[in-house]
């Protein structure tokens, strides 16, 4: 049932951890979720964890090591005997498992993988092979498969014994003599067929399967383009080994947005709130001083309009508009094309109509602020001509800026750089150097400075 943790229940639970009251602890949290009660080890330090964690059934601990977060999960494990480990992996699906192994130095890995049940190691040796960041890293070898030249009643047989490793059954997979993947059988169409009916004669070959080397990236586009709870991994020659599900897929997919939003932010490593303090100012640093460097460029290229700016004053009241809009459409532009970009959609098809698209909002929006601009400029002002200038030059930024947020990370991708990075201080001081050169030539241009 679903628990809500409260700071009071957190208190109690570290009260009778204080007096070492086992029967509240278990009894508390013996129809909570394995996922609740991670939110609330999350609230205990290292020894109050350990002693919970002793305490729960070890089904329930090795599914809260899953839940646990990297950084987290590393140094709560310093607490834990090798042998305490190897009791829960052991548990653990096998992908889970190989997470934890490769978290773990050398010598402490080889102690656990040595405690290990004999019936789990293979599996667990065979992904640790593989990269962390590819279809092999990310499959587990949990699944159901099936050979085509089987009966019904010789499957069915075999799904039960296989059912009892596999947590979730999405889909029967079927094999030929060589182990190579064939195609698929639903569970439905196993049921209604006739005991001695062979599975050549009712499966699907129709089965999207994905290389145990293809990155990550392309194991998330590939289940969301064919909306996919599963897929099987399988070796250059097509053998199968092993399947990806979609909560891995979601956890991926978790990792690259929070990616992509710590660098479009200004944040260059993957830190967290509890993270040190100069872990957490050297993320951010290198990006600040990157726009720091943009900011003096700026000023630096003000100067070169000093006269012009000491002729009329005015002027430079509308440098903040002109440079924060330039920003702000930079940043739009760019993070549709980022987003697009991580989806693997082929975005040069079709280019000139995209880009034809592109600018056509780009007009409309350059249009409807370069009106607005031009009547408040007006009425504030007064001035006829500084409010032409204005408006003008917000017209061309909208125009460029929009241009450059959409070409920029596709450049930057065309030549294997994340396009996340373009939305930050990059686009932004472009912009800015950009912006003001229009600014200041319009107003050159129409009162003759």
């Amino acid at each position: 049932m679903h628990v809500e943790i409260t700071r009071e229940y957190i208190n109690e639970v570290e009260e009778a951890i204080e007096r070492q009251d086992k029967e509240f602890i278990l009894s508390s949290m013996a129809d909570m979720y394995a996922a609740d009660i991670t939110t609330v080890l999350y609230e205990l330090d290292a020894n109050e964890c350990k002693y919970v964690m002793d305490l729960l059934p070890p089904e329930v601990g090795s599914e809260i090591l899953s839940n646990l977060d990297y950084d987290i999960r590393t140094d709560f494990l310093q607490n834990f005997t090798s042998q305490e480990i190897a009791r829960y992996v052991n548990l653990m699906d096998s992908d889970d498992a190989v997470d934890i192994l490769n978290e773990q130095s050398v010598q402490r890995r080889e102690e656990i993988i040595a405690l290990l049940d004999e019936d789990r190691t293979p599996a667990i040796l065979d992904l640790l092979h593989y990269e962390e960041d590819c279809a092999g890293g990310l499959m587990a070898k949990e699944l159901i498969k099936v050979n085509l030249n089987w009966r019904v009643r010789q499957c069915i047989e075999e799904i039960r014994r296989q059912a009892e490793d596999v947590a979730r059954i999405y889909t029967v997979y079927v094999v030929d003599n060589r182990d190579l993947l064939v195609g698929r059988v639903s569970v439905k169409n196993l049921l209604l067929s006739k005991d001695d009916v062979l599975i050549k004669d009712i499966y699907n070959p129709d089965v999207i399967s994905i290389e145990s080397y293809k990155d990550e990236n392309e194991v998330v586009a590939v289940m969301q383009k064919y909306d996919l709870e599963s897929i099987p991994v399988v070796n250059i020659q097509g053998r199968l080994l092993g399947r990806i599900t979609i909560d891995d897929v979601v956890d991926v997919m978790q990792e690259q947005a929070e990616l992509s939003r710590q660098l479009m932010t200004g944040i260059t490593e993957n830190v967290e709130e509890d993270d040190s303090v100069y872990r957490i100012s050297r993320s951010r640093l290198p990006w600040l001083i990157i726009g720091m460097v943009g900011g003096l460029l700026a000023a630096q290229f003000m100067g070169l309009f000093e006269a012009d700016i000491a002729l009329l004053p005015a002027v430079a009241l509308f440098v903040p508009l002109i440079t924060a809009t330039g920003g702000n459409v930079g940043i739009q532009s760019s993070s549709i094309i980022i987003q697009t970009l991580s989806s693997n959609t082929v975005i040069f098809e079709h280019f000139g109509q995209r880009m034809l698209k592109v600018m056509l909002v780009a007009l409309l929006n350059a249009v409807i602020i370069s009106v607005l601009v031009f009547g408040l400029s007006y009425l504030f002002r007064r001035d006829i001509t500084l409010s032409m200038v204005v408006s003008v030059a917000l017209f061309s930024v909208v125009m460029l800026a929009s241009l450059m947020g959409t070409l920029t990370p596709m450049v930057l991708d065309r030549f294997g750089i994340n396009p996340a990075v373009a939305a930050g201080p990059f686009i932004t001081t472009a912009n800015d150097l950009l912006g003001l050169a229009i600014y200041f030539a319009v107003a050159h241009a129409l009162y003759n400075l």
